[in-house]
Order: C-alpha cells, then structure tokens, then sequence
C-alpha cells in the first residue's frame, strides 16, 4: 500500500506528530471542511503537543523520580503543616530559576519525599532537568566512581543537573568521604543550580551530623544559606493509611 505523499514527507521530515495528525484528518470526514490554514493549524499544534510530551517523557525518565507525583494531587487536606500557598510558590519554580536551594523537613512518613518528587516533576514540566537519588546511595556511588576513575565524569554530570533531589539526608553520620564528596558537590552548584534536600532531623542537628567543624561551616553554608524550608509536621501518613485499610 503506497503512502500518501504529504505522509511520506511528514515522515522523512521527522514530523512525527504531523504525521499522525495527518492519518487522522484523513480519516475524519469533518476534516474536508477545513482550509489550508486550518489544516496546517492544526498540525502545527499536533507536532508541537507531540514535542513537549516526548521532551517531557525524556526528562522524566532522567529524573529517575521515586514516586509517581503529581502537583494536582498532593493532599492539603492531610494533617501535616504543609502551607498550600507556600508550596504552590515552589511549585512555580521561581527559587529554581533562581538558583537557590530547598529544604523539606519533617517526621518519617510525612510525605517529603513525594512532595519532592512533586516539584521534580514541575520541574520537568518546566523543562528543566531534575535528578533523584537517596544520598547514603549516591555517596556510595561517587566511592566506587572514584575507585574506577569515574569521578570527575560523575561530578561534572551531577554540575549540570538543573533540580538536584537529594532525599534522606542525615540518616546516618557522615564520614571523611561523604563530607568531602558533599561538599565538592554543593561548591559546584552553588548560585549556579538548585539543590533540594528531605531530612527527619531539624536543621540545627546538622552540623553536629556533618561531623567536622570546618566542613559543617562550609557545606551549611552553601545549603542553608538563603534556602528555602519547607517544615512539616504530624503523625505518618503511612500508618494512617494502614489504619484505614484495617
């Protein structure tokens, strides 16, 4: 079955939201009343939605997001302290833009890291590159990157990411390497890229956590100064659920 010349183009052009338009319009028999104008209209507009859920798709699957969340369905109604109008600042991204960092801090099941994953998927939306990790993994991985010669590869990448996620922060001390590795990572991004952290801990335990002085001052510096905080509170969310379903 020989295809249809303006289909045939569509497709060597690389027009691939034109060209299932087109299959489309030829199909509906209401699409003979259209102009030239309307029909070009409307495969402008087909290609243009097919681009941006592509380009989205892409970054998504970048992001490497842990949870499946959506701004349009985070619960106000929880009991947790979250400001909705605070929340829907961030979600807008104007701290991203401007390159500052975010903290989202609370009890264990409260939802941070989803609602993390919320403004990671904005952010993707926006076009935007985002990037999530658990930071006991990602130190992890920077040690074996170094034994390998990796390192500068894997620093350089994580330099560029515009929306870095790093949950579970202070789950643990950290150690001569992670302190070194952290701090090589929030000096590169510094008023360059945004960085968002979730801990369970208040930020006043921090730099008993960091464990040396001099890399405390260094790295809170370059985290917590001029950062946003985003403070939940309450009992978990998980248990509710379980309680709910028992």
């Amino acid at each position: 079955m020989l295809k249809h010349p303006t289909l045939e183009l569509l497709g060597q052009l690389g027009l691939a939201g034109m060209a299932h338009a087109f299959t489309e319009l030829e199909s509906n028999s209401d699409a003979a009343n259209l102009s030239h104008a309307e029909w070009l209209a409307l495969l402008l507009d087909h290609e243009a939605t097919y681009r941006n859920d592509r380009r989205l798709a892409l970054r998504l699957r970048h992001a490497r997001l842990r949870h499946h969340a959506v701004p349009e369905d985070v619960d106000y109604r929880a009991v947790r302290g979250l400001d909705r109008r605070l929340f829907d600042r961030l979600l807008k991204g104007d701290w991203i833009a401007a390159h500052e960092s975010l903290a989202i801090i609370g009890p264990a099941g409260v939802g941070k890291s989803w609602l993390a994953c919320a403004i990671g998927h904005k952010a993707c939306r926006d076009n935007r590159s985002v990037l999530y990790t658990r930071l006991p993994r990602l130190i992890d991985d920077l040690s074996l990157a170094k034994g390998d010669g990796r390192i500068a590869a894997r620093m350089k990448s994580l330099a560029r990411v515009d929306l870095l996620i790093l949950d579970d922060w202070g789950l643990e001390p950290l150690d001569g390497n992670a302190r070194h590795h952290l701090l090589e990572i929030l000096e590169d991004r510094y008023g360059r890229r945004s960085t968002l952290v979730t801990s369970q801990l208040p930020v006043a335990r921090w730099f008993d956590l960091i464990g040396d002085p001099t890399y405390a001052d260094a790295i809170l510096d370059r985290l917590i100064h001029n950062a946003h905080r985003l403070e939940l509170s309450g009992e978990s969310m998980r248990r509710s659920t379980i309680s709910a379903a028992a």
